[in-house]
């Protein structure tokens, strides 16, 4: 039977558990769930992982996953990143149906057991330490910029052979001074005239936002105390997203326990946690309370975090939002991956029709970045090539302006307009960012 007249519904992630790392358990299940999606193929459009499955499988003798090797298998879970577009829009057999297909989580239990096993490049290991590169990416901006810019001839080949980076692709410079640093001395208060005024907001900058483009967090702080909120800016460490890529669940719960109770006083105080990247609130809202299911501070935090958009559109339901000058701008809006993922809809897209005059035009395709997957050497062809349709898409109205909720996002669909032949505009930003800006602020 396909589908499932039940809202879907997903397992919690038994990490602790010895018998989920069993290899031949695993195997079989991988087995299991490619047989069904051979019979399914309403995927094949997403990302490579499906082609890639597909191609293997038409391919061996029998045209059956049964043929298959273990290293065909791996060449599958390599291509996914974990965007969870197959679980989210196409899948007809995700829980409760009783096929129980979960096909990202059942990627990310692939990667697991070969992290537990040591298999985790050196590579994925290290950018995966975001935290730790950008405080020393901030300390020594200087160079790491110079170092890490396109183009360069001397570091960017050194890092491809070292770290499978591509120097081809474009990697997030770092701020002098990262944005909690900066928070005290220019986090505006509250406007008393403001419809939210007495409410409290601390806005979760995630690593990319507070140590290399904290352009969306001085966007966001301003566009809320404009509107009457109590604003404050917290980093207590990295939301571990980079690491749940690479199947380090260890980690992921250290760091979910950490941030979690760094909030949770927040919280009891009144104050809702807003991350800046949706990567971030994907991990608050949905993926943390699988891994830490019995986590009390966990779920406090997931029930109030709210993604910037959506706290916005919230506002302006509960108490309306700031008079807004109009702004006859078409504004091409990327419906990022992670924050689909989050099953609100599309809220950037709600947030600036809140703009008198504004034309938001919605894209829903991948931008093909898939966080560190798409600056890698075997990957980076890939993502330029998954993205392509989503640039053709977002110059189609010939927007004044394009957006993106994901900040990796933006620069990575800069590079594919400019492979598409188009000219990319100057900035793909955060749609926080053209509601400052329709602000005057």
């Amino acid at each position: 039977m396909e589908g499932s007249l039940e809202a879907p519904t997903r397992h919690t992630i038994p990490w602790r558990d010895a018998a989920w790392y069993d290899e031949a358990a695993v195997e079989a299940e991988l087995r299991r769930v490619f047989d069904i999606c051979h019979g399914c193929r309403r995927c094949f459009n997403l990302c490579d992982a499906f082609p890639i499955l597909f191609d293997q499988i038409d391919a061996s003798s029998n045209e059956e996953v049964a043929d298959l090797d273990r290293q065909q298998l791996a060449n599958v879970v390599d291509a996914c990143t974990l965007c969870d577009m197959c679980f989210m829009t196409k899948c007809p057999y995700v829980p409760p149906h009783p096929f129980d297909v979960d096909f990202p989580h059942l990627m990310l239990r692939h990667r697991a057991v070969q992290d537990r096993k040591g298999g985790t490049s050196l590579a994925d290991r290290e950018l995966a330490r975001t935290d730790r590169n950008g405080k020393l990416g901030a300390t020594f901006s200087g160079l790491a910029n110079w170092a890490t810019r396109v183009g360069n001839p001397v570091t960017r080949p050194v890092m491809e052979a070292a770290l499978k980076v591509d120097r081809r692709a474009h990697l997030p410079p770092f701020m002098d001074t990262p944005l909690t640093n900066q928070a005290p001395a220019i986090v505006p208060p509250p406007n008393p005239d403001g419809p939210a005024f007495g409410r409290k907001v601390a806005i979760y900058a995630g690593c990319h936002d507070n140590f290399n483009d904290g352009t969306p967090g001085f966007a966001a702080m301003k566009v809320f105390a404009h509107n009457g909120l109590k604003v404050r800016i917290e980093h207590p460490d990295c939301c571990a997203m980079p690491k749940f890529e690479n199947g380090d669940l260890r980690a992921v719960a250290s760091a979910a326990e950490r941030i979690a109770a760094h909030f949770a006083p927040l919280i009891a105080e009144g104050w809702d946690v807003v991350p800046l990247t949706t990567s971030c609130a994907l991990m608050l809202k949905f993926e943390w309370p699988l891994i830490e299911p019995d986590n009390a501070d966990v779920a406090l935090l997931s029930k109030h975090t709210f993604d910037v958009s959506e706290f916005m559109v919230r506002l302006s339901k509960e108490v309306g939002v700031a008079p807004i000058p109009p702004m006859p701008k078409t504004v091409a809006v990327h419906f990022a991956c992670h924050a689909r993922a989050q099953n609100m809809g599309p809220k950037a897209i709600e947030m600036l029709r809140l703009i008198p005059e504004a034309k938001p035009q919605l894209t829903e395709r991948c931008s093909g970045h898939g966080g560190k997957w798409g600056v890698m050497k075997v990957n980076f062809d890939r993502a330029i090539k998954v993205g392509k349709p989503t640039a053709r898409s977002l110059l189609k109205a010939q927007p004044d302006l394009i957006v993106s909720e994901c900040p990796l996002a933006g620069p990575h669909l800069r590079q594919v307009i400019e492979a598409t032949g188009a000219e990319p505009p100057a900035r793909i930003g955060h749609p926080i960012e053209v509601m400052a800006a329709a602000y005057g602020l």
